[in-house]
C-alpha cells in the first residue's frame, strides 16, 4: 500500500528543490503547483482536462464548500474526490482566510470566528476544531490547519497578537485531526506560519510549529498586498525557518515570475486562482510574457497563444479565433483561455523540476525572467 504520506527530496540546486510526495491516492511532484477548485470545480475545465495539463495535485476551500452544497452532504454524496470526479490528492485550505475576506459580519474570539455567510446572511461559527471536521468530510488529503491571516501593514503588536492565536490554533487543529480516526490515518496535516514580513515574529511561529509537529509546512500571510519586493524579502528567510524535509508550501501565489523567485528560494508548492481567473478575463501567460487577447492587434493574428506551449488550445486555436470568442463573450474562450493558463503553469513547473535535476536552475531563472518580464513590458 502506499505510504500516509512521504516527502523525498530527489535533488537540489542552491537553495531550490524538486522532489515527490507520496499519498495513497498519487504521487505529487515538486514543484507543485495546485490549480484552484474553490466549489469542487476549476472553473471552465472538466476534472480530466485539468489532469492532462499535468496537475498531480488540486486545491478545494473549506469556506465555500461548507456552505454550499454542505460538507455533511458531500460526505453522503461520497466525499470530494467522487462528488467531482477527481481520484488524486486534494488539499482543502481551512477556511479562515476567506472567513476574514468575504464575510463584512464577523466576530473573532479565542474560540474561533462567528460569521454571516456571504451568499445569504446565516449565521456560522467556525473554529479550528469545526474546520478539520469539515475538511474530514470533504476527504481532504492534505488538510490545512486554522488560522488567521492579517494584513502585512498592521501594526507589529496586532500581527505579533494574531500570530500566537493561530499558533494555539494550530495545536488545537492537530488535536482535532488527530481524533479524526480513520481520515487522519490516510491524511496530512500542514501547520501555517504567520508573522508577516517580519523575521523574528516569523521565527517564533516556524519554533512553535515544529514543536507541534506537522507534516508539511506552509507559508501563510504573503500575498495579501505588500508586492512582490517584500515577499521575496520575507521568503529570504522564512523557508529555511521550517524543517527542510518537509514540504514547504506558499499559499495564494501567484504569477509565473513570483513561483520562479519563490522555488529559487525554497518553496515546493504552490496554489493561486491567477491562471484561471485571468484566463476567464482574457488574458493569457506565456514564455514571453503575459497577453490580452481583448486587444485589437490579435484579430486576425493566426498564431497560437504561444508557440512554445504544447496544450491542446496552442495545437488546436489561432489567437484570431481566441480574440473573437473573449470579444463575443463565448464561454468557449474562457475554456480555452483556463486550459492554457493551467497548462502553462504546469508546464512551468515541468521545466524548473528538469532545471533542478540537471542543476542549471540559475541559468534557468535567469532565461526566464529576461524572456517573460521583457514581454511583460
Amino acid at each position: 500500500m502506499a505510504p500516509r504520506f512521504a516527502f523525498t527530496i530527489e535533488a537540489t540546486d542552491g537553495a531550490a528543490r524538486t522532489g515527490v510526495i507520496a499519498m495513497q491516492r498519487g504521487e505529487i511532484r515538486t514543484p507543485a503547483f495546485m490549480p484552484v477548485g474553490t466549489a469542487a470545480t476549476v472553473k471552465a475545465m472538466k476534472p480530466e482536462t485539468v489532469r492532462k495539463t499535468g496537475a498531480d495535485i488540486i486545491l478545494g476551500n473549506t469556506y465555500h464548500l461548507m456552505l454550499r452544497p454542505g460538507a455533511e452532504r458531500v460526505a453522503r454524496l461520497g466525499g470530494l474526490h467522487r462528488f467531482m470526479n477527481w481520484d488524486r490528492p486534494i488539499l482543502t485550505d481551512s477556511g479562515g482566510y476567506q472567513v476574514m475576506s468575504l464575510s463584512d459580519l464577523r466576530k473573532l474570539t479565542e474560540e474561533g470566528v462567528e460569521f454571516r455567510s456571504h451568499l445569504d446572511g446565516s449565521k456560522h461559527m467556525l473554529t479550528p476544531e469545526r474546520s478539520m471536521e469539515i475538511q474530514r468530510l470533504l476527504g481532504s488529503d492534505i488538510v490545512m490547519a486554522f488560522d488567521e491571516c492579517p494584513r502585512a501593514d498592521r501594526p507589529r503588536d496586532e500581527i505579533a497578537a494574531s500570530m500566537e492565536m493561530s499558533m494555539r490554533w494550530a495545536r488545537r487543529s492537530r488535536n482535532g485531526f488527530d481524533s479524526s480516526g480513520e481520515h487522519s490515518a490516510r491524511s496530512a496535516l500542514f501547520g501555517i506560519q504567520q508573522g508577516a514580513l517580519d523575521e523574528e515574529l516569523r521565527k517564533i511561529s516556524a519554533q512553535k510549529l515544529i514543536d507541534i509537529g506537522f507534516d508539511g509546512y506552509a507559508i501563510g500571510g504573503l500575498a495579501v498586498g505588500e508586492g512582490q519586493e517584500a515577499m521575496f524579502a520575507t521568503l529570504d528567510f522564512a523557508p529555511g525557518q521550517l524543517p527542510h524535509d518537509r514540504p514547504r508550501y506558499l499559499m495564494g501565489v501567484g504569477k509565473p515570475d513570483d513561483l520562479v523567485g519563490a522555488v529559487e528560494r525554497g518553496v515546493d508548492m504552490f496554489d493561486c486562482v491567477l491562471p484561471s481567473r485571468s484566463g476567464r478575463n482574457g488574458q493569457a501567460f506565456t514564455w514571453d510574457g503575459p497577453i490580452n487577447l481583448r486587444n485589437a492587434r490579435f484579430a486576425e493574428d493566426q498564431e497560437p497563444l504561444d508557440n512554445h506551449c504544447s496544450c491542446d488550445t496552442c495545437g488546436t486555436y489561432s489567437r484570431a479565433y481566441i480574440h473573437h470568442l473573449v470579444r463575443s463573450q463565448e464561454i468557449l474562450g474562457a475554456m480555452l483561455m483556463t486550459e492554457h493558463n493551467i497548462a502553462f503553469y504546469q508546464q512551468l513547473m515541468q521545466a524548473m523540476r528538469d532545471a533542478i535535476g540537471e542543476g542549471r536552475f540559475a541559468a534557468f531563472a535567469s532565461d526566464f525572467r529576461r524572456d517573460y518580464l521583457a514581454g511583460s513590458s
